[in-house]
């Protein structure tokens, strides 16, 4: 297995972020899928909404092979408080640069290269998902796959397969958020998250979190950029959550918006 440490040109330290939950079988394959990747972030923190057992000695297990720190950040489940774990966690990063992943994604192995890559000041990276379909799924956990391509079974949104970094030169910068953004692949910088005081842990439930911290980051003139061709990340098949603070949550979405609210009252400054 090759793997680099950030050794060649001047990348930013960083470290990957994932949240999770009790679903360490979609877990195990995002870790292996770390371990193949061509440059390896400084650090792995994974924000943990209050998963059992299993998941502590799946990471624990991990910890022992892993050639990077890697950090389990764990509060009491009390529902969903995604907003909560993942302050949590990039309080604890001791990088500048904060790559954040769900934890039912498995990367392409140059996903953290193409992130650090193409890493700006003033700028914040946002890319696509290839969606891997429920009926493989017992085969792919059965067999560890982490490796997908564009003639892949069992795959949807094959044309997000294809890596072309090069077409990255051609990306233009966005100054308004885009209905495209997923939060299972982004990237920004860790000083910026300080300033708007990270995610807005009034939201509450599924959805929203990550749109709505980026909308505060544009609100101060962070830009988006879209990675097309590259960051390329596959998503593991799971039943929808419940949206039933949805309302409240597209509310105070709305709200961040149209008064272009820069910084909650209770966010990162809590774990500083």
């Amino acid at each position: 297995m090759r793997v680099i440490i950030l050794t060649m040109k001047k990348l930013p330290s960083s470290s990957l972020v994932t949240p999770t939950y009790n679903w360490p079988e979609a877990l195990e394959l995002l870790l292996l899928s770390i371990l193949n990747q061509t440059i390896l972030p400084n650090e792995v923190i994974i924000a943990d909404d209050g998963s059992r057992e299993e998941t502590k000695l799946l990471i624990e297990k991990f910890q022992r092979i892993f050639p990077i720190p890697l950090i389990h950040i764990w509060h009491e489940d009390n529902k969903n408080q995604k907003p909560a774990i993942m302050n949590k966690a990039i309080a604890a990063s001791k990088c500048d640069y904060i790559i954040e992943i769900d934890g039912d994604i498995i990367m392409n192995k140059y996903f953290v290269e193409d992130h650090l890559s193409f890493a700006e000041k003033g700028c914040y990276l946002f890319g696509s998902r290839v969606n891997i379909q429920e009926k493989i799924l017992s085969k792919i956990f059965s067999k560890k796959s982490i490796n997908f391509n564009l003639f892949s079974v069992g795959i949807k949104k094959r044309g997000r397969t294809i890596r072309i970094p090069f077409l990255m030169q051609f990306a233009k910068k966005v100054e308004k958020r885009s209905s495209k953004l997923r939060g299972c692949n982004m990237s920004f910088w860790k000083t910026d998250f300080i300033k708007i005081n990270g995610f807005n842990e009034a939201l509450v439930g599924w959805g929203i979190d990550d749109s709505e911290m980026i909308q505060r980051m544009h609100n101060i003139g962070i830009k988006g950029k879209r990675l097309k061709y590259s960051g390329i990340a596959y998503h593991i098949y799971h039943k929808e959550q419940s949206k039933s603070h949805l309302e409240i949550n597209n509310e105070i979405e709305r709200q961040t918006t149209e008064k272009k609210l820069l910084f909650i009252e209770k966010g990162i400054n809590q774990y500083l």
